[in-house]
């Protein structure tokens, strides 16, 4: 078994991936965790335990996010040969989380069944939101991302992502303590009464209707992406989503992000006026992507307002290294990317709602709403959540479905309906129940109609964000630690 045990770590966190979108199977991520749990808890020592868990790591990231590998390459233009070392580096430093997290929990002295029932889903917890915090962060693959349409649904509006990230860890050891005997009957009723208090509480209804249901139009113009900044492609593109909006009867429209391929002030007027005409005839407004310049060499992703309301502006705060901000040091990796509009500013981190369509939108423009502390920064006050994004830079990978299924997490987080432009896709409305009410197919051009709804009022999680679930894990780190020294 020892020799088998770095094989065993690649292909348990691969088959981790499987709990997440397209694939939807929790039950096989709660398994692979346990193998985990199991090659931890027997682990020679804490050096051990940190190499498995690095394992596990580039087994889950080298199947479930080596998707960077397309926009490197593909669409960026970096020779592939470099690309792979890119992707490979980048896999690499996500996965030291879970190895930090190894280590860390093999330095707890604690008996096997609350080493797998407490301190490692702990030590999971916090790399988890160490991953998406240190160096900007990125958070994909959460654990409690992969809870929309499971019985983990109702810890989302209670604890958030990472709060049900600790349910479905602990979980996870449950099943271990099952399997190999410890205190079995014990750990089986207390995994039996996890599921049924998420049943129950995903019955709560924490926010309730605010103004009349509204209809709504998103769009999915379906520009290659090797084609969206191409001049000659740019009258055509402009032409699909005045289309599209103009035959939209929907009081508000939504197009994706970066839309028009173009600073605003670069754009003709006349072609706004169009957009703005289009949303007028509805008495309502449209919402559209586009790069804002506001000074010589200061410019922004950004979403603006056309319509009925007075026009407004979104700037996206949390930006992707490389591919809209250059790290200190790192000018050369851009240098070898063609990835256009690579330096943008920051916007605001405490953004207001737009209002518009008699509704407060809290608009968040690609991965941001990955980070759901930082998008109930607009919370109470919005009562619908837009994304605008364009993961065609990711082609047809994982990453579109995954996109969506971390959508999905912030509306039960919020209990508002999200809705998600994108132009290849995945477009789609999702409920506030985290469940998708329609959508369009990807790679295709289309307009979504749907009939939409506001919501007021507050979950748990808007009201205290994070920090419950992560201080409950520190707190829990803290007794196991005293306990086992006092030993």
């Amino acid at each position: 078994m020892k020799r088998h045990r770095p094989l065993v770590a690649l292909l348990a966190g691969a088959a981790m991936v499987l709990g997440f979108a397209p694939f939807e199977f929790l039950p096989a991520a709660l398994v692979a965790l346990a193998v985990l749990v199991h090659l931890w808890v027997t682990a020679a020592h804490a050096r051990a335990a940190a190499w498995t868990g690095f394992l596990f790591g580039m087994g889950m990231f080298l199947a479930g996010v080596s998707w960077v590998y397309i926009s490197l390459h593909r669409f960026g233009a970096m020779p592939a040969p470099l690309a792979a070392i890119a992707t490979l580096g980048f896999c690499v430093v996500l996965s030291a989380y879970p190895a930090l997290a190894g280590y860390v929990q093999a330095r707890i002295r604690a008996r096997p069944a609350t080493r797998a029932a407490l301190v490692i889903p702990a030590c999971w917890v916090l790399a988890e939101w160490l991953r998406a915090t240190l160096f900007t962060g990125f958070p994909w693959l959460a654990l409690g991302s992969a809870a929309p349409g499971t019985p983990l649904a109702g810890y989302a509006p209670l604890a958030g992502v990472y709060g049900t990230s600790l349910v479905a860890a602990l979980g996870a050891g449950l099943l271990w303590c099952v399997a190999l005997g410890q205190a079995r009957w014990r750990a089986a009723t207390a995994f039996a009464v996890l599921g049924v208090a998420g049943v129950a509480a995903g019955g709560i209804e924490w926010t309730t209707p605010a103004g009349a249901p509204l209809s709504a139009s998103i769009l999915q113009g379906n520009v290659p992406q090797d084609l969206k900044f191409d001049p000659q492609r740019y009258a055509r593109t402009l032409d699909t989503y005045a289309r599209l909006a103009e035959e939209s009867r929907a009081r508000l429209i939504v197009l994706p992000e970066t839309a028009v391929p173009r600073m605003l002030d670069s754009v003709d007027p006349a072609y706004l006026a169009r957009l703005e005409a289009a949303a007028q005839k509805n008495g309502g407004d449209l919402l559209l992507g586009i790069p804002v310049r506001t000074a010589p060499g200061v410019y922004y992703n950004a979403a603006l307002s056309l319509g009925e309301s007075p026009r407004q502006l979104y700037y996206k705060s949390h930006l992707v290294p490389f591919g809209e901000f250059v790290p200190p040091g790192f000018g050369w990796v851009v240098r070898v990317l063609a990835i256009p509009l690579a330096d943008f500013s920051r916007g605001p981190a405490a953004p207001q709602p737009l209002a518009i369509a008699g509704q407060k939108v809290a608009v968040n423009i690609c991965y941001e709403d990955a980070y759901g502390g930082e998008l109930r920064r607009q919370l109470p006050e919005a009562t619908l959540l837009a994304n605008l994004s364009n993961v065609a830079w990711f082609g047809d990978s994982l990453a579109p479905a995954q996109h969506l299924q971390i959508a999905r997490a912030r509306a039960l987080e919020t209990g508002r309906m999200h809705l998600t432009a994108t132009n290849t896709g995945i477009t789609a409305a999702i409920g506030r129940d985290g469940r998708v009410h329609a959508r369009l197919p990807q790679f295709v051009e289309g307009r979504l109609d749907v009939e939409v709804r506001g919501y007021a009022g507050a979950t748990p999680y808007v009201r205290f964000g994070d920090w419950p679930a992560l201080a409950a894990c520190a707190l829990l780190l803290v007794a196991v630690a005293r306990r086992g020294r006092s030993r």
